[in-house]
């Protein structure tokens, strides 16, 4: 058998990255990647790929009233930056590229690069305990490290997936009181052994920051990061303080925008707690093929995978056969992506301030315009009847793999569905066929399946990039 050479380096790279563990094993791992890429170039011109982004923005605009800002860059110069809908629905104020977007979990790859810069300067090592930086540190945590949080390879518990955890975000904490809710939760595994996506992990490295600089969080991101790169747009939420080209966020409300949830800053910290523009973005995307901020040996050892496709405060994994470098954000009211194709030196940038777009279509479709590969201009989901004896029989409680539970009710003739916490608020299910629908803004799709009785046993959850999550029903 004859085999395609470019696609063996390229599955030999994508092996390598899957099971890296060590540096050099992640840079022969992007060295192949690299190499596998360069050989299959996309031959399109700057100018006709911004005409396809434009054409695929307009659809999204009219499917699902896409809100926000979209910035592609090549070599660190925008080869599109456009901006789309309103910052300010009640007053038409439009969104522009100088628009100020809360960033959320983007938030994570400056909290890591804060912490590597602490520890080039000697204030701390990737490798302490945890507890050598927090006061009343339970005995579970002492073998916990500050790269098992940088990871999410600690096994503490999530705050944001605790019930009840909305109704309470409003509320200013201190740092405390915030560990405290989390402190005494058994952990989930034993530390360095898996992967859990962890806001509560993020939350410890911001205290860690302050601790080990002696400065508040924000203000050491402001001073180490922000200033020195010219990122005159970006900062750490504030509620009060008045922000130039702040856009406003908004959630979905009987399938209308609506003012998003008041929360209160101190809830987040390391976690999502900065604002930025796409430009501002892009400033931080180029100093990251620099030592403007860290040494190289520090930026191959935050991007060398852990337990999973993940380094420090980064995702790591390719995406069209074409090393990938991203982080993903959502919260309250905004939503957004940060791409960085590294061999292509291609930066893709989208912020929204609408906290139900589709956004890992977004994040998959507009690389593959950019590379040539295949996809599909957004459109309006179809209606389809279900009655309301099947509906009715949909309702109940579902359980996911990660302690979240989906409540499935009918409202009105409407199926309806709410997550036991995060931020996401009750949603309408809308049918594609009489046992599958789809929810504004999730980029997923619902299967009702049933057991050998007839009965709905579970829901079966199936996103854009393939994963399929089973939810048996618990009652």
């Amino acid at each position: 058998m004859i085999l395609n050479p470019i696609k063996s380096l390229f599955d030999i790279g994508r092996n390598l990255c899957t099971a890296g563990r060590s540096i050099a094993l992640a840079a022969l791992c992007l060295l192949l990647v690299q190499f596998a890429a360069a050989q299959n170039p996309t031959s399109q011109s700057a100018q006709q790929i911004a005409a396809k982004i434009d054409e695929y923005m307009a659809a999204s605009m009219a499917a699902d009233d896409f809100s926000g800002s979209l910035l592609v860059a090549r070599d660190g110069q925008p080869i599109f930056n456009k901006s789309y809908g309103f910052a300010n629905i009640e007053l038409g104020v439009p969104n522009t590229p100088q628009t100020v977007f809360r960033i959320a979990s983007i938030t994570k790859p400056f909290t890591a690069t804060a912490i590597m810069m602490l520890q080039e300067r000697g204030k701390l090592k990737v490798g302490d305990s945890i507890c050598k930086y927090l006061a009343d540190c339970p005995d579970a945590w002492q073998p916990i490290t500050i790269k098992n949080l940088l990871t999410h390879t600690s096994g503490i518990p999530n705050y944001l997936n605790f019930p009840g955890y909305l109704s309470n975000i409003a509320l200013p904490v201190t740092h405390e009181q915030m560990i405290g809710t989390f402190r005494n939760k058994p952990l989930e595994f034993v530390p360095g052994e898996k992967f859990a996506y962890s806001n509560s992990g993020y939350y410890l490295l911001g205290v860690i920051i302050e601790r080990a600089s002696g400065r508040p969080y924000a203000e050491f991101l402001q001073e180490n990061i922000f200033a020195p790169l010219g990122m005159k747009r970006t900062g750490d939420f504030d509620n009060r303080s008045i922000i130039k080209n702040r856009a406003a966020g908004y959630s979905l409300m009987n399938d209308r925008p609506a003012n998003a949830i008041y929360f209160d800053r101190s809830q987040l910290l390391a976690t999502g707690s900065l604002w930025s523009t796409t430009e501002d973005l892009l400033l931080f995307d180029q100093a990251l093929y620099t030592e403007k901020l860290v040494s190289r040996k520090i930026l191959d050892e935050m991007f060398t995978l852990s337990v999973a496709d993940y380094g420090y405060g980064w995702q790591v994994a390719p995406m069209f056969g074409r090393p990938l470098i991203a982080h993903g954000g959502d919260t309250l009211g905004f939503m957004g992506v940060l791409q960085r194709f590294t061999a292509d030196r291609t930066t893709i940038i989208l912020l929204s301030n609408k906290g139900y777009m589709n956004i890992l279509t977004l994040a998959r479709d507009i690389p593959a315009i950019v590379f040539g590969e295949k996809y599909e201009l957004p459109r309006k989901i179809k209606a389809f009847h279900v009655d309301a004896k099947t509906l009715q029989q949909y309702t109940g409680k579902f359980q996911l793999p990660n302690s979240v539970v989906l409540t499935v009710t009918v409202e009105d003739g409407k199926l309806m569905m709410q997550n036991s916490s995060n931020t996401r608020p009750k949603g309408e299910l809308f049918a594609e066929s009489e046992t599958t629908f789809r929810r504004t803004g999730v980029d997923a799709t619902f299967t009702f399946e049933r057991d050998t009785s007839g009965r709905v046993a579970a829901i079966v959850i199936r996103n854009v990039n393939g994963a399929i999550t089973n939810a048996p029903r618990i009652n």
